[in-house]
């Protein structure tokens, strides 16, 4: 997974993941309608891959995955 800043700012972040994670954490941290979460999970298998754009993901959640560095 790759998180990007909003507003174009430098910082793409690389966070090694599976899919079934990937989509158990945006269920469970993000609102996204059950719907964008289907068709994310099915562009999944696609060979260009799948992407979300402008999800909101709380400090909480940035830390857990190791966004933040001390």
């Amino acid at each position: 997974m790759t998180i990007r800043p909003a507003c174009g700012l430098p910082g793409d972040y690389e966070c090694p993941t599976d899919s079934a994670a990937l989509l158990r954490l945006l269920r469970q941290q993000t609102d996204l309608p059950a719907f964008v979460l289907q068709n994310f999970e099915k562009d999944l298998g696609t060979p260009l891959g799948a992407r979300l754009l402008g999800v909101d993901l709380s400090e909480s959640v940035l830390t857990d995955i190791g966004y933040f560095i001390d």
